[in-house]
């Protein structure tokens, strides 16, 4: 179809023009004619299509993480309370903290070797987390062949993009320009994981990236499910991916004081609402959904892990790292996202919060959380970055997959590490030490991110007639 249709356009010079130019101004020659006018016609009225609901649905999971690289392992691991926090081994980490590390990965059979060597890590594990989606969805060659391509989008973001081919560049300008990596401009923006992987699929819907800081992932998640729920597309990969553990980005973080240094015991260092928390791990990896609209994902045949009920996205309008003290635009957050959906709040009775086990933050969240939940009794919390740290822009897609997970197993994972609840933090509402039963009804997922940036989404069970207030 492409094909077909560039052929058929003139040849377009460098600048976009085509080659051939029409003049439009010429005069007539000889005599002047008289030229009748005619009345404009009436546009012609077009009835507003009827708009009907559309539901959407998660049907395939893809994760690259320091806990597992294939979703199932990955919430295993987490309901045994494995830590993938360790010290750093990918370079001299005398001069920097404790970070959750992929010690093993490899992209074989997901990305062509060419383009594996020459991309960004963050590029390498999108790639491959997009595509364990799209085979954990059941979307084989053949199912390829039926879909609509301009039906299907990659919408997945990242929060630093490439750092290690940014920080490469810099090395090789010292010497010269002429050193320089010809790809690095192209590998070390946000949007081309999301790009790339698009053109590697040959999907040719919407494909962009959202770059919010560790709100990223929700955003993506939220604005690809409304090209669905909308009615522009059928299919969605989302979520988000981020490979920051590099010396420039340690020691920017570590400059404007965001790090733990509890590097003597690093499976003890993310600590989320613990008295003794000293700030977030970094993390690294990426997590991807197959978000699908229902009935496209009942005709083929596909497996249904849960239902997209809703999100939304707010700013603190505060500060560029501190969240606003009062959690105000957490909890506008949460409470649009309630009143966007239709969700009752009785019903959400799991959060997995964003607890990045920094001092402030914990606590900040925890309360905005409560102020709009405090009628539930039924309330159950954690924090998956006890165990993996803080994948940043990724961050908020592989919590949603342990969301959707403990939805299908209906076990919820443990929060590691929480020794000395903070003060004012109700345990009652906390996971423990060890992984809970939790039949969910709802559940929330929140992000946020510096500049203020709040996120959250809602899932559910998937049921044939959709979600009903208890």
């Amino acid at each position: 179809m492409m094909t077909s249709l560039m052929t058929s356009l003139e040849p377009l010079s460098m600048f976009g023009l085509n080659s051939t130019r029409v003049h439009t101004n010429t005069k007539p020659h000889g005599k002047t004619m008289a030229i009748a006018v005619q009345p404009a016609k009436e546009p012609t009225t077009k009835k507003k299509p009827v708009t009907t609901y559309r539901r959407v649905v998660v049907t395939g999971l893809g994760v690259v993480s320091p806990v597992g690289h294939v979703a199932d392992v990955f919430y295993e691991n987490l309901l045994n309370g494995v830590s993938g926090i360790s010290e750093i081994e990918s370079f001299d980490c005398d001069q920097f903290p404790t970070v959750s590390e992929i010690k093993s990965f490899s992209a074989d059979g997901w990305v062509a070797p060419k383009l594996s060597r020459r991309v960004d890590k963050f590029i390498l594990y999108l790639i491959t987390a997009g595509k364990k989606a799209l085979e954990d969805g059941g979307v084989t060659e053949d199912v390829m062949k039926q879909l609509d391509i301009a039906r299907c989008g990659v919408l997945i973001g990242s929060a630093m993009g490439g750092v290690k081919v940014l920080q490469d560049g810099i090395e090789a300008l010292r010497v010269s320009y002429k050193k320089m990596n010809p790809f690095s401009v192209p590998f070390a923006t946000t949007n081309m994981g999301s790009a790339i992987l698009a053109m590697d699929l040959g999907w040719m819907g919407p494909n962009y990236s959202i770059s919010t800081a560790c709100a990223t992932s929700n955003n993506c998640i939220i604005n690809a499910a409304n090209h669905i729920i909308r009615g522009e597309t059928d299919m969605m990969l989302s979520g988000g991916s981020d490979a920051a553990i590099t010396p420039i980005a340690l020691g920017g973080f570590i400059a404007c004081n965001g790090l733990s240094e509890r590097n003597s015991d690093p499976t003890k260092a993310s600590r989320p609402w613990d008295m003794s928390r000293d700030g977030f791990v970094m993390g690294e990896g990426a997590g991807v959904l197959l978000l699908e609209e229902l009935e496209h994902a009942k005709a083929r045949g596909a497996k249904i892990y849960a239902e997209y009920l809703g999100g939304s996205f707010t700013s603190d309008a505060y500060h560029v790292t501190d969240p606003h003290p009062d959690g105000t635009g957490i909890s506008l957050c949460i409470e649009k996202a309630l009143s966007q959906s239709g969700v009752a709040r009785e019903d959400v009775n799991y959060i997995n919060a964003h607890a990045t086990s920094t001092p402030a933050r914990d606590v900040n969240e925890y309360e905005a959380i409560i102020r709009c939940f405090n009628e539930n009794s039924e309330l159950k919390m954690n924090s998956t970055k006890s165990m993996t740290g803080h994948l940043l822009g990724g961050a908020g897609a592989i919590e949603a997959i342990a969301v959707v997970k403990a939805i299908q197993t209906g076990w919820l994972h443990p929060n590691l590490n929480l020794e000395n609840p903070d003060v004012g933090v109700d345990t009652n509402v906390l996971v423990g030490g060890t992984k809970e039963r939790c039949d969910i009804k709802v559940a929330l997922s929140n992000s946020a991110g510096y500049g203020g940036h709040n996120s959250c989404i809602l899932f559910a069970p998937y049921n044939s007639d959709g979600y009903h207030h208890a």
